[in-house]
């Protein structure tokens, strides 16, 4: 038994010099400490070292980390659900062929969101990321065009590549409902021009 010590000591300082990175002597005086007074990194805090190796610090150490982190679900494009009794608001949709549709929908919907939901023939090839023209719509009344929030210059550079741009011409995916825009009227486009913004940043890349 007298024998079986200072190999379990030696042991130990290998496996403190490797697993913490301490030279040799450091790890040797720690490996001949009793456990009560030896010091580890891997301490939680609010514990004392009695009783405790340093994996298991480390071990409770991960999994409180672990414990702490959180992450937020994001809400995708698609994502409608018709409005509540009392609640509702209405937009018209009106096709190529003059073909109305008019849908309720919520504050707050996003309007590429409601046509693609209600089979409304609106592409959005970009997935609503404002990255093309594919979901571009004709405000019929210009005071409720006024009505809306300005585009920005992303939405500006996409409408500049729209088939039939107006003067009331905005993205689906860039207009979001509420109450002042109640009894909006759009009109979908004979055709769309499916370019994207990735489209010129490859033909940039090329020289053409």
């Amino acid at each position: 038994m007298g024998k079986a010590i200072p190999i379990l000591r030696r042991r130990g300082a290998q496996f403190l010099q490797k697993s913490l990175g301490i030279s040799q002597r450091r790890a040797a005086s720690h490996a001949t400490i009793p456990s009560s007074q030896l010091y580890c990194p891997f301490t939680p805090p609010g514990k004392n070292n009695t009783g405790w190796t340093c994996a298991q610090r480390q071990l409770t150490r991960s999994s409180a980390a672990r414990r702490t982190f959180s992450a937020t679900v994001a809400v995708a494009h698609g994502d409608w659900h018709p409005p509540k009794a009392g609640e509702e608001l209405y937009v018209t949709f009106i096709d190529k062929d003059g073909v109305e549709v008019k849908i309720a929908v919520s504050k707050g919907d996003n309007l590429m969101d409601v046509a693609q939901a209600n089979d409304v023939e609106m592409e959005g090839a970009c997935g609503g990321s404002c990255a093309c023209s594919t979901c571009h719509v004709i405000v019929e009344d210009e005071d409720m065009f006024d009505k809306m929030n300005e585009p920005d210059d992303n939405e500006n550079d996409m409408l500049d590549l729209a088939f039939g741009l107006t003067e009331t011409s905005r993205l689906g995916c860039q207009i979001i409902m509420d109450e002042s825009l109640d009894g909006l009227r759009l009109k979908l486009p004979s055709m769309t021009r499916n370019l994207q913004a990735s489209d010129f940043s490859k033909k940039s890349g090329t020289g053409s």
